[in-house]
């Protein structure tokens, strides 16, 4: 504005007009009148003093509303800023929240993920630990599930088990693909008893699975073997013992008679010694007497053995002398064996080859007498199926200790022992397997006499045959 103002008084000082007016301010002698141009500049002055004041009254004006325009802009901005903080702020607390909602779900993830591995861990560990062989198995076969009794029993680690075919890994299995497709198509458990060659039974059970739309099963299969033959050992010492129980019964029941008929026959022969017969007739009744008589006295024999065997079952374990105990098996064997060919045990020769200074071992001494007197019975049979002319039948008996064990060897030269017989010759009276183990006549089998070697006196009981050539026990008989 200053410049404006400026410029217009050099323009009117400049101007031709302005010299007209300088002329105006003289006088006539030609001096300048300066009391007019004090008083005219001081006019021009005062009117562009009043521009110059109406100029800045307007700019101010115009200020004043810039300034009211830029106060509204800037408290429109402040709002908006506000706004926006506020909405910011907002979405902060909002943001904040869900930060920890987050990390709360984070947390119960964690919690729930650490649980789950427990729970997993702690599953698998009780399936590693069954004593059942576990296998779990998708629709076509997989194998899924591997656990440690099923690595123990097929000797295939868990790593290679999984992933593969059971069928293609595991052939030997006595399960059939058709069985577990039944199992799943009928969508319930199926069990499958299976018991080889009378030695191992197995109680195999197939559970249908199926989870988020895939079908499998999980197979248990439990080695009832122990069980199942100590069940039948049970049930033969229960027969045994009635058996022996009725046998003592009898016995006693027999002996008085016996006695009696005995006695009876004493008092006949005084009588006939005093009776008036020809010496031939006297002397064909004296010798059926004393036939009779030797007769009685062997079966009362027969008898005293049979009550002092029952009377000795049962107790406790007891240090004896295995060759004591021999004899009186053999003493006993020689009264009561007899086969329906009829060889009786009596007639059998028999060698002993007893080492010196044998110990005494802990035993139970019936039930050692009851496998001694099975083992000769199972000897005379074989002896009495020989027909050859000149055959001696022996029974060798060798008895040795080596190293920490008692060694019993019973050897015949009779038939020998199949190798199909050899398979069931330890089996129980009461077997569940079908075939030639049923017909194998039971009066032949030691399952007994192996229960007695093996489970009540911790040794071992095992034969070797030829059919030609006999048949060899062989006994262990732990010294402590």
């Amino acid at each position: 504005m200053k410049k404006h103002l400026w410029s217009l008084l050099l323009f009117l000082v400049s101007h031709p007009l302005y010299a007209g007016v300088g002329n105006y301010f003289r006088t006539e002698d030609g001096h300048t009148n300066w009391q007019y141009v004090a008083n005219w500049s001081s006019g021009i002055l005062i009117l562009l003093l009043s521009v110059t004041v109406i100029t800045l009254l307007f700019s101010r004006l115009q200020a004043h509303r810039a300034n009211k325009a830029l106060e509204a802009i800037r408290q429109d901005l402040e709002q908006r800023v506000m706004d926006r903080t506020a909405t910011l702020d907002e979405s902060n607390r909002l943001l904040l929240e869900a930060n920890q909602l987050l990390q709360g779900e984070i947390a119960q993830h964690k919690e729930t993920s650490n649980r789950l591995s427990s729970s997993e861990s702690y599953i698998r560990d009780i399936l590693s630990s069954m004593p059942l062989m576990l296998i779990g198995l998708t629709e076509d076969g997989s194998i899924t599930q591997w656990n440690r009794r099923a690595e123990e029993i097929t000797g295939i680690s868990t790593a290679k088990a999984l992933g593969n075919n059971l069928w293609q890994i595991y052939p030997t299995i006595t399960l059939s693909k058709a069985q577990v497709k039944e199992a799943l198509e009928q969508k319930k458990s199926l069990t499958i008893k299976h018991s080889q060659r009378g030695q191992y039974h197995f109680d195999i059970t197939i559970y249908p699975l199926k989870a988020q739309g895939e079908s499998g099963a999980v197979i248990l299969i439990d080695d009832v073997t122990q069980h199942i033959l100590a069940a039948n050992m049970l049930i033969q010492r229960d027969k045994m013992s009635s058996m022996g129980e009725l046998a003592a019964t009898m016995a006693h029941d027999i002996n008085p008679p016996l006695q009696q008929i005995l006695d009876d026959m004493h008092k006949f022969r005084s009588t006939l010694h005093a009776a008036n017969l020809p010496a031939e007739t006297q002397q064909t009744i004296s010798t059926l007497m004393d036939e009779t008589s030797q007769q009685g006295e062997q079966a009362l024999a027969i008898i005293q053995n049979l009550l002092e065997f029952a009377q000795s079952r049962g107790g406790e374990k007891r240090l004896a002398d295995v060759i004591d105990i021999i004899e009186r098996s053999i003493q006993l064997a020689n009264d009561v064996l007899s086969v329906p060919s009829g060889l009786r045990f009596r007639e059998i020769s028999i060698e002993r080859h007893y080492s010196q200074s044998l110990p005494q071992i802990p035993c139970y001494v019936a039930e050692l007498q009851q496998v001694f007197l099975s083992l000769f019975r199972h000897a005379c049979h074989a002896l009495g199926q020989v027909h050859k002319a000149g055959h001696t039948p022996i029974v060798r008996i060798q008895v040795m200790v080596c190293y920490d064990m008692l060694w019993i060897k019973v050897q015949h030269n009779g038939t020998g022992i199949s190798y199909q017989e050899q398979q069931y010759l330890f089996e129980p009276f009461f077997t569940q397997t079908t075939g030639q183990a049923e017909d194998y006549d039971a009066g032949k089998r030691l399952s007994f006499s192996h229960f007695i070697i093996t489970e009540q006196h911790r040794g071992q009981l095992a034969v070797t045959s030829d059919v030609n050539v006999g048949t060899t026990f062989h006994i262990q008989l732990p010294l402590s």
